[in-house]
This record gives structure tokens, C-alpha cells and sequence, in this order.
């Protein structure tokens, strides 16, 4: 097994220099695990800001060679869970197969005050 931590130059770069943004854990039949930090983004609504988080994501697991169809699990920390279904639509639009295992908190606030919600993921990308 092999584990490299990785900031993608092809995607936005972290805010803080303090943590990785993807742990790519390769297993021996070739397949690999990604672990991706969670990612924030702004704008001035729920909407505006899960967008902007979801095209994060994606470009990150695509620097792997990886995309949204790969994530197998997914956390969501949100500062305003009567917000979920404005979430949940965005997130519809973005991860359209088979939903992945998935879970979702309320936080009462993210290491940026202006942040209304964090995403995390793991993805698993096939050997080849």
C-alpha cells in the first residue's frame, strides 16, 4: 500500500498550508482510495456556496483521475441544518448515480465565520 498526500496545482489551493487536500491511498490490485479534505467555498448563499464546493471537489478527485461518479462516502457539516433541502438540491446536481453513504451534521460554526457549509469525501477509483 502506498499513500501519497497531494495539492493538485489544477485546483484551488488550500487555504491554510497546514493540511492536505487529498490522501490517494493506492491498494495492490492497482485501485486506489481518495480522502478529501473538507472544502469550503464562498458566496452569499447555501446554494452559491455547495456549488462552489462541489466543482472544488471535483476538480481535486479529476487531478487524480477520479470525478464525482467515484465517491463512495460523503460528510456534510452545515451551519444551518433547516437548510438541507436548499443543500440537497445542489448536491442532486452534481452526484447524480447511485447516491453514496452519506452523513450530515450541524455545526454551529466552520473555521471561516462566513462559511455555511464543509464537504468532505472519499472516493474509490477502479485499477487502470
Amino acid at each position: 500500500m502506498k499513500v501519497t498526500l497531494d495539492n493538485p496545482a489544477s485546483a484551488p489551493q488550500p487555504l491554510s498550508p497546514y493540511y492536505s487536500q487529498v490522501a490517494r491511498v493506492e491498494q495492490a490490485d492497482g485501485s486506489a482510495l481518495l480522502f478529501v479534505s473538507g472544502q469550503i467555498a464562498e458566496g452569499a448563499t447555501l446554494a452559491e456556496q455547495s456549488r462552489g464546493v462541489f466543482e472544488t471537489l471535483d476538480a481535486l478527485l479529476r487531478a487524480h483521475g477520479g470525478s464525482l461518479a467515484d465517491v463512495i462516502n460523503i460528510r456534510t457539516y452545515l451551519t444551518d441544518i433547516s437548510k438541507l433541502d436548499e443543500y440537497g438540491a445542489v448536491r442532486r446536481e452534481f452526484l447524480t448515480g447511485t447516491p453514496p453513504t452519506s452523513m450530515t451534521f450541524e455545526v454551529p460554526r466552520l473555521f471561516r465565520p462566513e462559511a455555511q457549509i464543509e464537504v468532505e469525501v472519499v472516493a474509490a477509483l477502479p485499477a487502470g
